[in-house]
């Protein structure tokens, strides 16, 4: 049999490519079906077919942003573009993407850059809201809002949360119900725009109506991710902001112990919502205040970047929190650190903050602090004075700092100098009281009273209803009668008589007058009303008398002798109290005068008679032995008396041994 001829080895033939139709349905079902990263994939292959097809090229970008992808990451040691990567790298291609671009750089907090890239795009309604989440995060609150404003006749879904929460930041608070009304929209429409609209409450300072509409806003958002079937963590997350900042509602209104309990409940179940996590850690720190210190770093720790030795925030939580949050966290921290006694560490944190937060005056509060603790009062004045040059606006709080520095460390002329640059309380009766005893303290009367003319000089300008002239002008008359002015005085006293009519007035004008001009207070002196008793007394014959003097051995008038009976009458006896057992009719035998005696001292006390036998004479015939004391000490007072007599009558060794030189 023939053998059988070998078969011919069957040559793999290749595949041909799907079908680039075949490709896009399925990109476009993993779309859909939120499968980002397969979409990645899909993408891929239709461009390893076709590198500039535009479609394809969108949809990769997009499916990575939505896979939250932006930057480049890692698998396996292997590095993988993200979606600003790919963006560069098509950059050259005719293809639109700087709107993509923008929206990367907004997410890894380039917002500068982000700001830029949008200025040569489309001035769309997606562009302006790109724009206005830019500038919201870079505190620029004000073009926020005329942003929002624009946007305000497009129909973009949540446009009135973004308006409400940038007329917050800007200080415009109280806009926000016109805002909404403008809007035709309610605040408990959604629980976002009712958490929004009760920070508008909050910054209004009206607590109790914000504590309500927080209470509305969570219920809302339980009942309305609980129809979308959202789990129950990611409902706890997607409400946490509410529970932290109901829990700082509580706080504010004394309700101290729901608040802590709130914010101990919120970092123990360690939410994914990091920023709600940083803010309920942060107050809970600021409520204890220099309580368990040790305690406080440990959980600002939790916010800090793993990979930093330095305190300095994670990357989500920069990217993520107001400046106004981050600079309340840096701050409470380099607090803690100094009532810890970490100089080092605080002085570090307090070096990168200006660079930090450029635009506010807290770093060189801090810095000022600092030195304070340092016992460097006179670097702490003069670092605030130049603060206070560089943000004239913003001066109150620095100057207000500086005088309270420049007070404690006695530099009087320092602390005055500060509190008369703050024009707005500079007026003010307590303000010219402190101004006016800083420059007493310092030596300066003239200047004192230079600023109580000035304060009576606006106060009598000024238009307001609460005039405090009569405050103001009995202080500045007081203070120039007690340094030797008395015209001044009078002028002021006279003034405050005719305008507002007061008695003690006119008892001080009549008293300063007395030393300049004593016939004008006799004239004054007139309007003092009589006092009741004084018709019988003449007063010409009492000012010649010496004044009342005690007459020996006269008998008490009858009213002295009544008020003496009714003392006596109501002095009560009280009987004394004996020991238990003891009958005061037959008290028995009297006690032993010498009971309190120590018993050496007692008459009765017979000291114990001396050994004999210490006495006997030991040792060869003829030896001769001395007592180391000849005599015995003396125990009665008779032996004491007659001992001391006895060794004053005995010379001095010395005294014997000068006359036997003679």
């Amino acid at each position: 049999m023939a053998p059988k001829s070998k078969e011919k080895s069957k040559t793999p033939t290749s595949q041909p490519p799907p079908a680039i139709e075949d490709l896009f349905t399925s990109l476009n079902n993993h779309i859909q079906g939120s499968e980002f990263e397969e979409a990645v994939k899909l993408a891929d292959k239709v461009l390893s077919i076709v590198p500039t097809d535009e479609d394809a090229i969108r949809c990769k970008v997009v499916a990575l942003i939505k896979d939250d992808k932006i930057d480049d990451y890692l698998i396996k040691d292997v590095k993988i573009n993200g979606a600003l990567s790919v963006i560069n790298s098509f950059q050259k291609l005719p293809i639109d993407l700087g709107f993509h671009k923008a929206y990367c750089l907004y997410r890894l907090n380039k917002l500068d850059e982000a700001l830029v890239c949008l200025k040569g795009l489309e001035r769309d309604s997606e562009t302006l809201l790109l724009e206005s989440q830019i500038l919201y995060r870079l505190g620029k609150a004000d073009a926020c809002v005329d942003v929002c404003q624009k946007l305000s006749k497009s129909e973009i879904e949540s446009l009135e949360i973004n308006l409400v929460a940038a007329l917050i930041t800007a200080g415009k608070a109280s806009q926000v119900p016109k805002a909404l009304e403008g809007l035709k929209i309610k605040p408990t429409s959604t629980y976002d725009l009712a958490y929004n609209t009760a920070c508008s409450l909050i910054e209004n300072n009206n607590y109790a109506d914000a504590e309500q509409l927080l209470l509305t806003a969570k219920r809302i958002g339980q009942e309305t991710l609980t129809e979308d079937d959202c789990s129950d963590e990611y409902i706890e997350t997607e409400l946490a902001p509410i529970s932290v900042q109901l829990a700082y509602v509580q706080q504010v209104l004394g309700q101290t112990q729901e608040s802590t309990s709130s914010y101990v409940d919120i970092i123990k179940r360690n939410l994914a919502d990091e920023p709600s996590l940083a803010v309920a850690v942060n107050n809970l720190v600021a409520s204890k205040g220099s309580k368990d210190i040790s305690d406080g770093l440990r959980k600002f720790d939790r916010l800090k970047e793993k990979d930093s030795q330095n305190f300095q925030l994670s990357q989500e939580l920069n990217a993520k929190l107001s400046q106004k949050n981050k600079e309340a966290i840096y701050a409470n921290r380099i607090l803690l650190l100094l009532h810890a006694n970490k100089m080092d560490q605080a002085r570090e944190l307090c070096a990168a903050l200006p660079g930090m937060f450029p635009e506010s005056v807290v770093p060189t509060l801090l810095q000022a602090a600092v030195l304070v603790r340092e016992n460097k009062a006179a670097k702490a004045e003069e670092l605030l004075g130049q603060c206070a040059e560089k943000f004239p606006e913003k001066s109150k709080l620095v100057l207000l700092a500086r005088a309270q520095i420049a007070a404690s460390a006695s530099h009087p002329h320092v602390a005055a100098e500060s509190l008369s640059k703050i024009p707005d309380i500079q007026h003010l009766p307590a303000t010219v009281a402190t101004i006016v005893a800083l420059k007493e303290r310092a030596g300066d009367n003239d200047g004192a009273a230079a600023v109580l003319d000035s304060a009576i000089k606006w106060w009598s300008n000024s238009m307001t209803e609460s005039n405090k002239l009569s405050v103001l002008m009995p202080e500045a008359a007081a203070f120039k009668l007690r340094h030797g002015q008395e015209e001044e005085a009078s002028r002021l006293y006279e003034e405050i008589v005719k305008n507002h009519n007061s008695t003690d007035a006119l008892v001080g004008l009549v008293t300063t007058l007395a030393r300049v001009n004593v016939e004008k207070a006799e004239t004054y002196e007139k309007q003092l009303k009589p006092l009741p008793g004084l018709k019988v007394v003449d007063v010409d014959n009492l000012e010649k008398t010496s004044g009342a003097k005690p007459i020996e051995g006269a008998a008490a008038s009858s009213s002295q002798e009544e008020v003496k009976k009714e003392k006596a009458k109501r002095k009560r006896k009280r009987k004394p109290k004996y020991p238990k057992g003891f009958d005061p009719a037959n008290p028995g035998p009297p006690p032993d005068p010498e009971r309190w005696l120590p018993r050496r001292e007692r008459s009765s006390y017979r000291p114990k008679r001396k050994d004999k036998r210490a006495a006997q004479i030991r040792g060869s015939q003829g030896a001769v032995t001395k007592d180391k004391q000849e005599a015995a000490p003396s125990t009665s007072k008779s032996n004491q008396a007659a001992s001391s007599k006895a060794n004053a009558a005995a010379p001095s060794s010395k005294a014997s041994k000068k006359k036997s030189r003679r």
